[in-house]
């Protein structure tokens, strides 16, 4: 028996998705599509972490938060190596705009 769709895919004043991963995202684009809302007219869909691979094959084209994965590899290593005690760490961020939002 096929599961029922979740509340929030029912819900027509569903206006914007933001997913913790572009994974996410094209899941949510996929199934916004198949339940006949339209990205972006009807909802917004953005990603974090800007997969080109994903984001950039998406129809429509993933909007999405791009992050620099390497540099806070290299920043965490840099810390760990140093016995940095930091609370928190806050690195930069960029809106990669496409056609999802």
């Amino acid at each position: 028996m096929p599961r029922p769709w979740p509340r929030c895919w029912r819900r027509p004043g569903l206006d914007a998705v933001f997913a913790a991963s572009d994974l996410m995202a094209s899941g949510a684009l996929r199934v916004l599509c198949e339940r006949g809302r339209r990205v972006p007219d009807d909802v917004a869909v953005v990603g974090f972490d800007d997969l080109a691979p994903i984001a950039e094959s998406t129809d429509p084209p993933l909007t999405t938060i791009r992050q620099d994965i390497e540099g806070m590899g290299r920043l965490m290593a840099r810390l760990l190596c140093e016995g940095a005690q930091v609370p928190s760490v806050v690195t930069p961020t960029r809106l990669v705009l496409r056609g999802s939002a």
